[in-house]
């Protein structure tokens, strides 16, 4: 006989990643790191606590590079990373993991249309600095500074 599938738990062996993750303009480490923190958070929380190690294990990069990936995925709304502490044995506190909260997917989209828009608007602004400067033959400098002829 041939083999056979088993039966899985939806729920417990797999965890959604949404569309919208695409729309963004992550770079493959971010989806892969961003993936990675959705697959093991407490899906009531919303939370996770892996170390940089254990990320990098499971994506296959160095420490360093999951917390620069990690940083742009704060930057872009998706995560925030809080330190946490814990209380040794001795009743000193010590620093604990990093608590992970995977923020709603609307709220990186709307974030990075506010910027794209930002954006936009500080071309405009630029262009029309430099159209109204040629008009006035003042010559226009790119940081936007009058240059008198």
């Amino acid at each position: 006989m041939g083999k056979t599938w088993q039966n899985s738990n939806a729920i417990k062996n797999y965890f959604p990643l949404p569309n919208e993750i695409y729309r963004l303009g992550l770079s493959p480490a971010e989806v892969s790191i961003y993936g990675y923190l959705l697959s093991v958070e407490d899906r009531k929380t919303y939370q996770c606590y892996p170390s940089y190690t254990t990320i990098g294990e499971a994506v296959g990069m160095s420490k360093k590079t999951v917390a620069k990936y990690v940083a742009m995925l704060v930057d872009k709304g998706l995560i925030t990373v809080e330190p946490t502490t814990i209380l040794a044995r001795s009743g000193r506190r010590m620093n604990g993991s990093l608590l992970y909260t995977i923020r709603p997917i609307r709220e990186a989209v709307e974030l990075r249309n506010q910027r794209q828009l930002r954006e936009l608007e500080e071309t405009v602004a630029r262009s029309n600095a430099k159209a109204l400067a040629e008009k006035r033959g003042v010559q226009f400098s790119v940081a936007g500074s009058e240059v008198c002829p």
